[in-house]
């Protein structure tokens, strides 16, 4: 299918791995001039590499202040910002400390504020464009071992509704899509961390996992970064042009209703 974004910029934020590089490869394979960012120069070029196709590769952090502010400096516009830099951790309630829920906060939710502030105006302006926040199914299922981790993506939601609000009558729209536990290197180790097995194999590592602890999952496997790039590609493109103000589920069922 010709998602017809050819010519199309995009920034995609913690783009270096996981869901972000499957998202930057799908675009760039569908014409997109797409930017990268990451903490590491060398995550940075093994991505790119990995992508195989021209892209713009920024060391930056937008986590920070001064992150979104070199970001902002290197690509001054863009016509779809993709923020899916997140971090998450699993840690008892009574064991998040002050610095944990300020820290989770800045970077999952301050960091594609900031970018938005400034990229969002400039849609408008130009009456297309497309923002979009990587949530999470724990913005709707808070996981009681990483309660902090799902109120950044509540937030997330909050935001992309909001800003939503303001497209109005123009050709700009801002979704939130809803990824459940997706294959990579993080989720591996995450899931040893929490299945009561941890000596057993990867497999049935994960189907501890699911059958624990994310019994809701109607497929009962770890969704592919790919099927999440599939889904945000479609919603960056003007195919999607009457999806907006959503939030947009990845996540295998998990989510018992049909609202």
């Amino acid at each position: 299918m010709d998602l017809k974004l050819t010519g199309k910029t995009a920034i995609v934020t913690g783009s270096t791995a996981g869901i972000g590089l499957a998202i930057a490869k799908r675009l760039a394979e569908e014409g997109v001039a797409v930017t990268i960012t990451g903490r590491s120069q060398s995550k940075l070029d093994a991505a790119a590499a990995d992508i195989g196709l021209p892209v713009n590769a920024v060391l930056a952090d937008p986590a920070t202040a001064e992150g979104a502010a070199a970001l902002i400096a290197a690509v001054p516009a863009t016509d779809i910002l993709v923020n899916n830099l997140g971090i998450y951790e699993a840690k008892d309630f009574a064991d998040i400390s002050d610095a944990d829920w300020h820290h989770i906060f800045e970077v999952n939710v301050v960091s594609g504020a900031r970018l938005a502030r400034h990229y969002f105006p400039q849609m408008l302006a130009k009456n297309w464009g497309r923002v979009l926040f990587i949530a999470s199914e724990s913005a709707l299922l808070p996981p009681a071992e990483m309660i902090h981790y799902g109120m950044t993506k509540s937030a997330q939601l909050a935001i992309s509704r909001g800003l939503a609000e303001h497209t109005r009558g123009t050709g700009v729209t801002v979704n939130s899509v809803l990824p459940g536990p997706t294959r990579s290197e993080g989720i591996v180790d995450f899931i040893r961390s929490v299945v009561d097995n941890k000596d057993a194999s990867e497999a049935n590592r994960e189907a501890e996992f699911f059958t624990k602890l994310r019994p809701l999952s109607l497929i009962k496997r770890l969704i592919e970064a790919d099927e999440v790039g599939a889904m945000v590609a479609y919603l960056a493109s003007p195919l999607a042009a009457a999806t907006n103000g959503a939030a947009v589920r990845v996540e295998g069922g998990m989510v018992p209703t049909i609202a």
